[in-house]
């Protein structure tokens, strides 16, 4: 990294779990950061987007971050931006933070209003995975931090292994989001294994047929949402396979295998395929297993991870509670407006969820404030998609 690119408050101490402090600290240091940013973006030949990594719960990835997304809009109104957002762990006795149902309303009113695709990385699930499939007892934020960087990883290889398809931010994202609000992102990986545990994945059979069925096995994604046939149904996937030797015609077996076999609900409005990108292998990393898979998906059980969110953020703002940290920073100065004006955007996102599962989503909004855009750009999607119906796209990367 430029060191030049790095910056550090000389006053700061962090933003002490409060989103309202990492805000106005954003707020007092943008022409700083602004600069780097422009200094990057000046030296690039073709900018195409942001990839920003941040956490929602605590203060400064949720404030600064939450103050850098409206700055990136308004300076960048045509850029692509896309999150890789930590979301909190949801289990009272392991979470650290009493106020990140606060922190994490408030920033998600921004992930929705000025992201363009958010992958949500859940602190909750990635505990799970490391438990249950690596059998690490209790994971170290040095092995959680490394499933993040597979996952970064593989969502990036077309990007950073480019061809003739998906090989730009806006071509790897544009048919995964019907539209503008629903565009947070699930993660799935398969065999997972990491460098320094010996006792590697329990997998070890991995054709493409195997590596495509475990990829939408719950237990594999990398959000704490049920994704079981019966509840709730895809929106979208996209599996990028990794493999040197993979030939297209296993590719087309496996998804007949799963369309016989319906293992994957899909909307009820819009096209049943799961889009396929092949991606040969990292020439410099050496792994056990000759193919494995990545899927990033877009799934109507997300509305299940914001309306907990939404259960804990009722439960301390009725009582009010811990909120004379926020009164103390000037947006909440005068009145806690915005605590309400995020509530009711996530309840919004969380509505358009649910109506995904309906056949008519298409209608969702349609003569209500501010939805009618949503409902024709859903009427759009579906109808210059709908002639396509369950054939799969295969693309060589």
């Amino acid at each position: 990294f430029n060191p030049e690119n790095l910056f550090i408050a000389q006053d700061g101490g962090g933003a002490g779990n409060n989103w309202a402090s990492g805000f106005r600290q954003g707020e007092e240091h943008h022409e700083q950061v602004l600069d780097m940013i422009d200094r990057e973006s000046d030296n690039s030949d073709s900018l195409e987007g942001f990839v920003l990594c941040h956490s929602i719960a605590g203060g400064t990835g949720s404030g600064m971050g939450s103050y850098l997304l409206e700055r990136l809009n308004d300076h960048f109104p045509k850029k692509l931006v896309q999150t890789y957002s930590v979301f909190p762990n949801w289990d009272h006795s392991q979470s650290d933070v009493v106020v990140q149902p606060y922190n994490s309303v408030l920033t998600l009113k921004r992930l929705t209003l000025n992201a363009d695709a958010v992958v949500v990385l859940d602190n909750t699930s990635l505990n799970r995975i490391a438990v249950d499939r690596l059998r690490i007892e209790n994971p170290t934020v040095d092995q959680l931090n490394s499933l993040v960087a597979t996952i970064m990883a593989a969502s990036t290889t077309t990007l950073r292994y480019p061809s003739y398809m998906n090989n730009d931010l806006i071509g790897l994202l544009a048919s995964l989001i019907p539209t503008p609000r629903c565009h947070f992102l699930m993660t799935g990986y398969t065999p997972l294994v990491l460098a320094e545990t010996a006792h590697a994945s329990a997998v070890r059979k991995t054709t493409v047929l195997d590596v495509m069925r475990r990829l939408t096995q719950p237990n594999n994604i990398m959000v704490s949402a049920d994704t079981r046939s019966g509840s709730g149904c895809y929106i979208s996937i996209l599996n990028i396979i990794q493999g040197n030797d993979v030939d297209p015609t296993q590719i087309h077996k496996a998804l007949q295998r799963m369309r016989e076999r319906q293992l994957v609900d899909f909307i009820p409005w819009g096209p049943a395929s799961i889009q396929v990108a092949l991606a040969r292998k990292s020439p410099y990393l050496k792994t056990p297993h000759k193919v494995s898979g990545f899927m990033l998906a877009n799934h109507t059980s997300m509305a299940e991870l914001f309306d907990r969110l939404l259960g804990q953020f009722d439960r301390i703002r009725k009582r009010n509670a811990f909120l004379d940290n926020y009164r103390k920073e000037p947006m909440f100065r005068e009145n806690l407006d915005e605590f309400d004006s995020a509530r009711g955007i996530v309840q919004d996102l969380v509505d358009e969820y649910r109506a995904c599962e309906r056949p008519d989503y298409v209608d969702f909004g349609v003569g209500g404030s501010g939805g009618e855009e949503n409902g024709t750009a859903a009427e759009a999607s579906a109808s210059s998609n709908g002639g396509r119906g369950s054939k799969a796209s295969i693309r060589k990367g």
